[in-house]
């Protein structure tokens, strides 16, 4: 059910209300920081930028994917701060794969509400965003915190699949000489 629609294939993702689905539990490395104010969230983001940078995790994953990821957390990060507030925590954990964004704020009774036919120029379209890049996502309500998540791919699945489908290089032909 709510799992369901948290697994919705991105085209159809942030069409409708955001789904109400439990953060996942992914295993990995896992990174966190306390997010007081909106001038933190560029910090934040280039100590996110250096960690995947390093060659543990870049090697595992495509300069794409991971500028989805700092893209997500960036909108992710700064709707808690705009619509959440209070005490706003951020948490990637770097798993196979890919990495899991649970960006969670003060705010439970406030689910994540994607715009609806607004022009974009207004801006709101963050949430669209996020459901195009993930292959899940989702929120959840504890005692006194929402937690928004997004769950993003590490693009080298789609590259490893791309070179299972590749035919074989073409091989120059041997010159033969009599």
């Amino acid at each position: 059910m709510a799992g369901d629609m948290a697994d919705q294939p991105p085209h159809d993702a942030g069409s409708e209300a955001w789904p109400c689905a439990p953060v996942p539990s992914v295993p990995g490395d896992v990174w966190h920081w306390q997010l007081e104010a909106m001038h933190v969230v560029s910090r934040v983001r280039s100590d996110l930028r250096a960690r995947i940078a390093h060659p543990s995790v870049s090697s595992a994953s495509t300069e794409d994917a991971r500028d989805g990821l700092l893209l997500v957390f960036e909108e992710l990060a700064s709707n808690a701060l705009r619509h959440g507030g209070g005490d706003v925590r951020a948490l990637v954990v770097a798993g196979p794969g890919g990495w899991l964004l649970d960006l969670s704020d003060e705010a439970p009774d406030s689910p994540p509400v994607p715009a609806v036919d607004r022009d974009p120029a207004l801006g709101g379209m963050g949430l669209h965003l996020v459901a195009q890049l993930s292959t899940a996502f989702g929120w959840e309500q504890r005692p006194g915190r929402k937690h928004v998540w997004a769950r993003l791919p590490s693009g080298r699945e789609e590259v490893e699949g791309r070179r299972r489908g590749q035919l074989p290089e073409p091989r120059s032909p041997e010159v033969r000489r009599d």
